[in-house]
Protein backbone atom coordinates (compact mmCIF):
# COMPACT_ATOMS: atom_id res chain seq x y z
CA UNK A 1 0.00 0.00 0.00
CA UNK A 2 2.61 2.35 0.98
CA UNK A 3 4.82 3.56 -2.07
CA UNK A 4 8.46 2.81 -1.63
CA UNK A 5 9.23 5.45 -3.80
CA UNK A 6 7.60 8.04 -1.51
CA UNK A 7 9.35 6.35 1.09
CA UNK A 8 12.74 6.73 -0.22
CA UNK A 9 12.20 10.42 -1.34
CA UNK A 10 10.92 11.66 1.87
CA UNK A 11 13.77 9.92 3.93
CA UNK A 12 16.00 11.05 1.56
CA UNK A 13 14.75 14.61 2.01
CA UNK A 14 14.85 14.35 5.92
CA UNK A 15 18.26 13.07 6.08
CA UNK A 16 19.47 15.59 3.37
CA UNK A 17 18.75 18.77 6.63
CA UNK A 18 20.91 18.52 9.21
CA UNK A 19 18.99 19.02 12.56
CA UNK A 20 21.00 18.23 15.25
CA UNK A 21 19.12 19.75 18.75
CA UNK A 22 19.05 23.41 19.41
CA UNK A 23 19.19 23.47 15.12
CA UNK A 24 15.72 22.24 13.97
CA UNK A 25 14.32 25.20 12.54
CA UNK A 26 15.10 24.31 8.69
CA UNK A 27 13.65 20.86 9.59
CA UNK A 28 10.99 21.88 11.23
CA UNK A 29 9.78 24.54 8.40
CA UNK A 30 10.10 21.30 5.86
CA UNK A 31 7.86 18.86 7.21
CA UNK A 32 5.26 21.67 8.43
CA UNK A 33 4.72 22.67 4.45
CA UNK A 34 4.67 18.93 3.76
CA UNK A 35 1.65 18.30 5.80
CA UNK A 36 0.31 21.40 4.34
CA UNK A 37 1.18 20.69 0.66
CA UNK A 38 -0.77 17.08 1.35
CA UNK A 39 -3.51 19.05 2.96
CA UNK A 40 -3.30 18.43 6.18
CA UNK A 41 -3.08 21.61 8.57
CA UNK A 42 -0.16 21.55 10.60
CA UNK A 43 1.25 24.33 13.08
CA UNK A 44 4.34 25.19 15.36
CA UNK A 45 3.69 24.90 18.92
CA UNK A 46 6.72 27.91 20.60
CA UNK A 47 7.93 27.28 23.66
CA UNK A 48 10.69 29.10 25.65
CA UNK A 49 12.86 27.27 28.56
CA UNK A 50 13.71 29.93 30.21
CA UNK A 51 15.44 28.78 33.65
CA UNK A 52 18.17 26.39 32.58
CA UNK A 53 18.70 26.98 28.66
CA UNK A 54 17.34 29.81 27.76
CA UNK A 55 16.22 27.71 24.57
CA UNK A 56 13.51 29.00 21.89
CA UNK A 57 12.05 26.21 20.61
CA UNK A 58 9.32 24.82 18.16
CA UNK A 59 7.43 21.44 17.59
CA UNK A 60 5.00 20.65 15.27
CA UNK A 61 1.43 19.75 16.15
CA UNK A 62 -0.90 17.87 13.37
CA UNK A 63 -4.81 17.58 14.85
CA UNK A 64 -7.08 15.64 13.18
CA UNK A 65 -10.70 15.95 14.05
CA UNK A 66 -12.49 12.70 12.53
CA UNK A 67 -15.67 13.87 13.18
CA UNK A 68 -17.26 11.55 14.90
CA UNK A 69 -17.14 10.41 18.82
CA UNK A 70 -13.99 7.93 19.57
CA UNK A 71 -10.60 7.69 20.98
CA UNK A 72 -7.62 10.48 20.81
CA UNK A 73 -4.49 8.81 19.61
CA UNK A 74 -1.28 10.79 19.82
CA UNK A 75 1.95 10.05 17.44
CA UNK A 76 5.00 11.08 18.63
CA UNK A 77 8.59 11.55 17.06
CA UNK A 78 11.59 13.68 17.41
CA UNK A 79 13.01 15.85 14.37
CA UNK A 80 16.09 16.73 15.88
CA UNK A 81 19.34 14.19 15.72
CA UNK A 82 22.83 13.99 18.10
CA UNK A 83 25.91 15.98 16.45
CA UNK A 84 27.60 14.40 13.87
CA UNK A 85 30.21 12.45 14.68
CA UNK A 86 33.77 11.15 12.79
CA UNK A 87 34.31 8.36 11.64
CA UNK A 88 31.84 8.36 8.64
CA UNK A 89 32.26 6.25 5.44
CA UNK A 90 29.55 7.56 3.62
CA UNK A 91 28.33 10.74 3.06
CA UNK A 92 25.95 11.84 6.19
CA UNK A 93 23.92 13.75 4.70
CA UNK A 94 23.20 12.29 1.25
CA UNK A 95 20.80 9.51 1.79
CA UNK A 96 23.25 6.82 0.32
CA UNK A 97 21.73 3.84 -0.35
CA UNK A 98 22.77 0.00 -0.25
CA UNK A 99 19.95 -2.73 -1.01
CA UNK A 100 17.91 -2.09 1.74
CA UNK A 101 19.94 0.15 3.55
CA UNK A 102 19.65 4.03 3.88
CA UNK A 103 22.24 5.84 5.35
CA UNK A 104 22.68 9.13 7.28
CA UNK A 105 22.79 10.97 10.38
CA UNK A 106 19.50 10.09 12.18
CA UNK A 107 17.88 8.18 9.72
CA UNK A 108 17.41 5.30 12.28
CA UNK A 109 16.57 7.52 15.10
CA UNK A 110 14.62 8.27 14.05
CA UNK A 111 13.59 10.27 10.73
CA UNK A 112 12.61 6.72 9.50
CA UNK A 113 10.09 6.47 12.26
CA UNK A 114 8.84 10.39 11.32
CA UNK A 115 8.51 9.58 7.30
CA UNK A 116 6.70 6.49 8.40
CA UNK A 117 3.67 8.59 10.62
CA UNK A 118 4.06 11.39 8.06
CA UNK A 119 3.00 8.89 5.44
CA UNK A 120 0.42 6.81 7.62
CA UNK A 121 -1.18 9.53 8.17
CA UNK A 122 -1.35 10.97 4.38
CA UNK A 123 -2.95 7.57 3.63
CA UNK A 124 -5.13 7.77 6.45
CA UNK A 125 -6.65 10.98 5.48
CA UNK A 126 -7.14 10.86 2.13
CA UNK A 127 -8.89 7.04 2.22
CA UNK A 128 -10.56 8.39 5.68
CA UNK A 129 -11.83 12.01 5.54
CA UNK A 130 -13.97 11.03 8.31
CA UNK A 131 -13.51 8.65 11.33
CA UNK A 132 -14.44 7.73 15.03
CA UNK A 133 -12.10 10.27 17.48
CA UNK A 134 -9.10 12.29 16.50
CA UNK A 135 -5.35 11.96 16.16
CA UNK A 136 -2.66 14.29 17.59
CA UNK A 137 0.67 13.77 15.86
CA UNK A 138 3.29 15.61 17.00
CA UNK A 139 7.05 16.27 15.97
CA UNK A 140 9.46 17.36 18.51
CA UNK A 141 12.50 19.39 18.95
CA UNK A 142 15.60 18.80 21.42
CA UNK A 143 14.61 15.00 22.45
CA UNK A 144 18.44 13.89 21.97
CA UNK A 145 19.61 17.20 23.99
CA UNK A 146 18.56 17.77 27.51
CA UNK A 147 15.55 17.34 28.97
CA UNK A 148 13.60 16.40 26.49
CA UNK A 149 12.57 19.92 25.53
CA UNK A 150 9.67 19.65 23.16
CA UNK A 151 7.38 16.99 24.55
CA UNK A 152 7.83 18.11 28.15
CA UNK A 153 6.70 21.81 26.92
CA UNK A 154 3.83 19.74 25.26
CA UNK A 155 2.69 18.15 27.98
CA UNK A 156 3.06 21.11 30.32
CA UNK A 157 1.18 23.29 27.77
CA UNK A 158 -1.84 21.21 28.03
CA UNK A 159 -1.47 19.77 24.36
CA UNK A 160 -1.57 15.85 26.12
CA UNK A 161 -4.21 16.06 28.29
CA UNK A 162 -6.86 14.34 26.89
CA UNK A 163 -4.67 11.55 24.58
CA UNK A 164 -6.33 7.38 25.24
CA UNK A 165 -2.96 6.08 23.87
CA UNK A 166 0.21 7.00 22.48
CA UNK A 167 2.62 5.25 19.81
CA UNK A 168 6.68 6.51 19.60
CA UNK A 169 7.73 5.22 16.26
CA UNK A 170 11.62 5.27 18.05
CA UNK A 171 13.40 2.22 16.38
CA UNK A 172 12.63 -0.36 18.46
CA UNK A 173 14.12 -3.02 16.38
CA UNK A 174 16.98 -1.16 15.83
CA UNK A 175 17.72 -0.54 19.70
CA UNK A 176 17.14 -3.55 20.88
CA UNK A 177 18.99 -5.66 18.05
CA UNK A 178 15.82 -7.79 17.46
CA UNK A 179 14.58 -8.86 14.34
CA UNK A 180 12.06 -6.45 13.04
CA UNK A 181 9.16 -6.24 13.99
CA UNK A 182 9.93 -5.57 17.49
CA UNK A 183 7.07 -3.66 19.84
CA UNK A 184 8.44 -2.18 23.18
CA UNK A 185 6.13 -1.98 26.33
CA UNK A 186 8.04 -0.49 28.41
CA UNK A 187 11.48 1.47 29.66
CA UNK A 188 13.90 2.41 31.86
CA UNK A 189 13.95 5.54 33.33
CA UNK A 190 17.04 7.41 34.47
CA UNK A 191 18.51 10.74 36.30
CA UNK A 192 21.77 13.00 35.89
CA UNK A 193 23.60 13.77 39.15
CA UNK A 194 26.79 14.71 40.71
CA UNK A 195 28.82 14.00 43.54
CA UNK A 196 30.83 16.68 44.83
CA UNK A 197 33.70 15.54 47.42
CA UNK A 198 34.79 18.60 49.48
CA UNK A 199 38.63 17.61 51.29
CA UNK A 200 41.97 19.92 52.34
CA UNK A 201 44.30 20.90 50.38
CA UNK A 202 48.56 20.44 51.27
CA UNK A 203 51.59 19.67 49.86
CA UNK A 204 51.91 16.46 47.57
CA UNK A 205 55.10 15.75 49.26
CA UNK A 206 53.26 15.24 52.47
CA UNK A 207 49.49 14.02 51.44
CA UNK A 208 48.86 13.07 55.08
CA UNK A 209 48.38 16.50 55.32
CA UNK A 210 45.59 16.67 53.56
CA UNK A 211 42.21 15.46 52.64
CA UNK A 212 42.61 13.99 48.81
CA UNK A 213 38.95 14.61 47.09
CA UNK A 214 40.62 12.73 44.04
CA UNK A 215 41.43 9.49 46.38
CA UNK A 216 38.14 10.03 47.92
CA UNK A 217 36.47 9.87 44.87
CA UNK A 218 37.56 7.27 43.18
CA UNK A 219 36.58 5.24 46.29
CA UNK A 220 33.35 6.15 45.81
CA UNK A 221 33.32 4.88 42.52
CA UNK A 222 35.09 1.63 42.91
CA UNK A 223 32.02 1.17 45.52
CA UNK A 224 29.25 2.43 42.84
CA UNK A 225 30.24 -1.20 41.51
CA UNK A 226 28.59 -2.70 44.27
CA UNK A 227 25.22 -1.16 44.30
CA UNK A 228 22.34 -3.08 45.03
CA UNK A 229 19.73 -2.97 42.58
CA UNK A 230 16.01 -3.66 42.56
CA UNK A 231 15.09 -6.06 39.37
CA UNK A 232 11.81 -5.68 37.75
CA UNK A 233 10.52 -8.65 36.22
CA UNK A 234 10.49 -6.98 32.54
CA UNK A 235 12.90 -3.82 32.78
CA UNK A 236 15.68 -5.74 34.56
CA UNK A 237 18.11 -3.50 36.66
CA UNK A 238 19.68 -0.35 36.54
CA UNK A 239 23.07 0.89 36.28
CA UNK A 240 24.80 3.64 38.15
CA UNK A 241 27.13 5.33 34.95
CA UNK A 242 30.17 7.44 35.59
CA UNK A 243 30.14 9.65 32.68
CA UNK A 244 32.91 12.32 34.04
CA UNK A 245 35.04 13.01 37.12
CA UNK A 246 36.79 16.68 37.63
CA UNK A 247 39.46 16.96 40.03
CA UNK A 248 42.95 19.02 40.05
CA UNK A 249 45.44 19.78 42.36
CA UNK A 250 47.83 21.34 40.22
CA UNK A 251 51.30 20.62 40.09
CA UNK A 252 52.19 19.72 43.39
CA UNK A 253 48.85 19.78 45.46
CA UNK A 254 46.57 17.30 46.94
CA UNK A 255 43.27 18.40 45.50
CA UNK A 256 40.67 20.27 47.65
CA UNK A 257 38.06 19.22 45.59
CA UNK A 258 36.44 16.71 43.30
CA UNK A 259 32.87 15.94 41.21
CA UNK A 260 32.28 12.70 39.99
CA UNK A 261 29.01 12.93 37.18
CA UNK A 262 26.70 10.56 36.89
CA UNK A 263 24.18 8.95 34.75
CA UNK A 264 21.87 6.64 36.65
CA UNK A 265 19.45 4.40 34.85
CA UNK A 266 16.47 3.11 37.10
CA UNK A 267 13.43 0.76 36.87
CA UNK A 268 9.86 0.97 38.52
CA UNK A 269 10.53 1.28 42.26
CA UNK A 270 13.29 3.45 41.88
CA UNK A 271 13.39 7.44 42.35
CA UNK A 272 15.73 10.33 43.64
CA UNK A 273 15.29 8.99 46.87
CA UNK A 274 16.63 4.98 46.22
CA UNK A 275 19.36 6.73 44.49
CA UNK A 276 20.61 9.14 47.60
CA UNK A 277 20.39 5.84 49.49
CA UNK A 278 22.52 3.94 47.62
CA UNK A 279 25.31 6.35 47.07
CA UNK A 280 25.14 6.88 50.95
CA UNK A 281 25.57 2.79 51.24
CA UNK A 282 28.87 3.44 48.92
CA UNK A 283 29.87 6.27 50.68
CA UNK A 284 30.02 4.35 53.81
CA UNK A 285 31.38 1.47 52.00
CA UNK A 286 34.44 3.62 51.11
CA UNK A 287 35.24 4.99 54.31
CA UNK A 288 36.57 8.14 52.73
CA UNK A 289 37.50 11.30 54.95
CA UNK A 290 36.03 14.29 52.52
CA UNK A 291 32.54 15.68 53.05
CA UNK A 292 31.01 15.26 49.97
CA UNK A 293 27.05 16.38 48.58
CA UNK A 294 24.74 14.57 46.12
CA UNK A 295 23.24 16.80 43.61
CA UNK A 296 20.99 16.04 41.30
CA UNK A 297 20.74 18.38 37.85
CA UNK A 298 19.45 20.99 37.44
CA UNK A 299 15.86 21.00 35.85
CA UNK A 300 13.41 23.73 33.34
CA UNK A 301 10.98 22.26 35.79
CA UNK A 302 9.38 19.37 38.50
CA UNK A 303 8.21 17.13 35.72
CA UNK A 304 11.66 16.83 33.30
CA UNK A 305 13.84 16.17 36.91
CA UNK A 306 14.13 12.88 35.64
CA UNK A 307 12.73 10.49 33.59
CA UNK A 308 10.59 7.73 35.03
CA UNK A 309 10.23 4.20 33.69
CA UNK A 310 7.30 2.72 33.24
CA UNK A 311 5.48 -0.87 31.89
CA UNK A 312 2.32 -1.22 29.74
CA UNK A 313 0.37 -4.49 30.04
CA UNK A 314 -0.02 -6.16 26.82
CA UNK A 315 -3.46 -6.98 28.11
CA UNK A 316 -4.36 -3.33 27.55
CA UNK A 317 -7.43 -2.95 24.90
CA UNK A 318 -5.25 -0.94 22.98
CA UNK A 319 -2.01 -2.58 23.30
CA UNK A 320 -3.81 -5.15 22.13
CA UNK A 321 -5.68 -3.56 18.78
CA UNK A 322 -2.16 -2.60 18.26
CA UNK A 323 -0.25 -6.12 18.10
CA UNK A 324 -2.71 -7.13 16.28
CA UNK A 325 -2.16 -4.72 13.38
CA UNK A 326 1.42 -5.54 14.05
CA UNK A 327 0.39 -8.89 12.67
CA UNK A 328 -1.91 -8.02 10.13
CA UNK A 329 0.93 -6.60 8.18
CA UNK A 330 4.07 -8.47 8.77
CA UNK A 331 2.23 -11.52 9.03
CA UNK A 332 4.03 -13.06 12.42
CA UNK A 333 3.92 -12.11 16.42
CA UNK A 334 6.46 -9.53 16.89
CA UNK A 335 9.23 -9.59 19.54
CA UNK A 336 7.81 -8.39 23.10
CA UNK A 337 11.11 -5.80 24.68
CA UNK A 338 11.55 -3.12 26.50
CA UNK A 339 14.20 -0.11 26.46
CA UNK A 340 16.84 -0.41 28.29
CA UNK A 341 17.18 3.84 28.15
CA UNK A 342 15.33 7.04 27.93
CA UNK A 343 13.66 8.80 25.30
CA UNK A 344 10.26 11.02 25.13
CA UNK A 345 8.67 7.93 25.81
CA UNK A 346 9.14 7.75 29.66
CA UNK A 347 7.24 11.28 29.64
CA UNK A 348 4.16 9.93 27.75
CA UNK A 349 4.51 6.72 29.51
CA UNK A 350 4.81 8.58 33.42
CA UNK A 351 3.00 11.77 33.12
CA UNK A 352 0.47 11.62 30.37
CA UNK A 353 -2.50 9.27 31.89
CA UNK A 354 -2.53 6.67 29.12
CA UNK A 355 -0.53 3.72 27.60
CA UNK A 356 2.23 3.92 24.85
CA UNK A 357 4.21 1.64 23.24
CA UNK A 358 7.43 2.30 20.68
CA UNK A 359 7.23 0.67 17.88
CA UNK A 360 9.60 1.74 14.72
CA UNK A 361 12.25 0.60 12.07
CA UNK A 362 15.33 -1.71 12.14
CA UNK A 363 18.73 -0.73 11.10
CA UNK A 364 21.95 -0.27 12.79
CA UNK A 365 24.68 2.39 14.32
CA UNK A 366 22.49 4.73 15.88
CA UNK A 367 24.77 7.40 17.89
CA UNK A 368 27.37 6.73 15.59
CA UNK A 369 29.22 6.96 12.25
CA UNK A 370 27.29 5.31 8.94
CA UNK A 371 23.80 5.11 10.60
CA UNK A 372 21.51 3.59 8.19
CA UNK A 373 17.92 2.14 8.73
CA UNK A 374 16.09 -0.65 6.36
CA UNK A 375 13.87 0.66 4.08
CA UNK A 376 11.46 -2.48 4.07
CA UNK A 377 10.55 -2.36 7.63
CA UNK A 378 10.04 2.38 7.40
CA UNK A 379 7.41 1.04 5.07
CA UNK A 380 5.84 -2.00 6.99
CA UNK A 381 6.33 0.69 10.39
CA UNK A 382 3.83 3.24 8.11
CA UNK A 383 1.81 -0.26 7.19
CA UNK A 384 1.35 -0.68 11.06
CA UNK A 385 0.57 2.88 11.68
CA UNK A 386 -2.02 2.96 9.00
CA UNK A 387 -3.84 -0.28 10.05
CA UNK A 388 -3.96 0.47 13.60
CA UNK A 389 -5.77 3.73 12.76
CA UNK A 390 -8.09 1.73 10.07
CA UNK A 391 -9.12 -0.23 12.85
CA UNK A 392 -9.54 1.79 16.08
CA UNK A 393 -10.87 4.50 14.40
CA UNK A 394 -13.29 3.72 11.14
CA UNK A 395 -14.78 -0.13 13.07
Amino acid sequence: MINQNEVLELMKKLVSIPSPYFEEDEIMSFVKDWFESNKMNAYFHEYHEKKVTGFKGKNIILELDGGEPGPTICINGHLDTVKLCSGWTKEPYAGHVEGDRLYGVGVLDMKSGCVATMLALKYFTETHPTFKGKILSTYVSVEEGPYGLGTNALIEDGFLDKVDFSIVTEPSAGFTASPFPVVCLGARGGYGLDIELFGKSAHAALPEKGKNAALDAAKVICELENINYIVDEHLGRGDACVVAVESDGGACSVPDYARVKLFWHIVVGEDEGTIIKEIEKAVSRANIVCDYKISFREAPSEGSRGFMPYTVSKDEPMVKKFIKSIVNVCQKEPIIEYFKSIGDFNYLGSRVNAPVVIFGPEGENFHSNDECATISSTIKTAEVIYDFLEQTLTD
